[in-house]
């Protein structure tokens, strides 16, 4: 693990106040992972702009090639802190958080063009609201066979701002979209793939190797060739 893994032992930060997101340099992938595991990963603002820094440090550097974004523990995300993160909302792009430091990039691709390398996103257990939307802002995305989905936001009271009003009818199309985020209904991960905001299902547990196995190869060919492809498919 390199200097910029975001680790620290129970001593040195106490429970509320530990990294939200630790990063691990290994070869030229970034493994960047969700660790708010008591918490189901639920995003407060703190975890916001940790995961925007990570995404800058990838953006970067040149040694790094791909992010591979997971999450720590049995959910990747329970979607928003609603607590922590209320407050802030309508403070951002869209109406949305002002989440992005200044050595950040916006993980959704909503404040700027978003991070200029590859991203691969691996789920599982419970995937909710911004985590569909950050695998709606991901190249490719693994998801563990037993991953429940829910674009959830209407039984909250709240507008979908990280980019599901676009993506998700962009990429599934209107009706499978509106379904879907105007219910709140959960789904599994053959639904998912089937509207194509999953590339690969995987058996529980084999979700970041599968996804890691991805950045490897994507890792291996031309970087230069890699980004402009990136560039001019977005």
């Amino acid at each position: 693990m390199s200097d910029d893994a975001r680790t620290a032992s129970p001593a040195e930060h106490p429970a509320d106040e530990a990294p939200r997101v630790r990063v691990e340099r290994r070869g030229h992938l970034l493994l960047i992972g969700l660790d708010r595991p008591a918490k189901r990963n639920a995003a407060d603002m703190r975890m916001l702009r940790e995961l925007a820094s990570a995404y800058g440090l990838l953006d970067r550097d040149p040694e790094l090639r791909v992010g591979v974004v997971h999450a720590i523990g049995d959910h990747f995300t329970g979607g928003l802190d609603l607590a922590d993160v209320a407050p802030h909302i309508g403070q951002g792009p869209g109406g949305g958080l002002d989440s992005v430091p200044d050595d950040g990039v916006d993980p959704w691709r909503m404040a700027d063009a978003g991070v200029g390398k590859p991203v691969v996103l691996a789920v599982q257990g419970t995937c909710l609201t911004l985590g569909i939307e950050l695998a709606l802002a991901s190249d490719v995305v693994v998801a563990a066979a037993g991953t429940r989905f829910g674009q959830i936001e209407v039984a909250r009271g709240i507008l979908p701002f990280g980019g599901a009003t676009l993506r998700f009818p962009a990429v599934a199309g209107w009706g499978d979209a509106m379904h879907w985020i105007l219910t709140g209904d959960p789904f599994d991960a053959e639904e998912a793939k089937r509207m194509r905001i999953v590339q690969l299902v995987v058996p529980d547990g084999e979700q970041l190797r599968a996804a890691i196995g991805i950045g490897e190869r994507i890792a291996a060919q031309a970087p230069l060739a890699v980004q402009a492809t990136l560039r001019n498919a977005r």
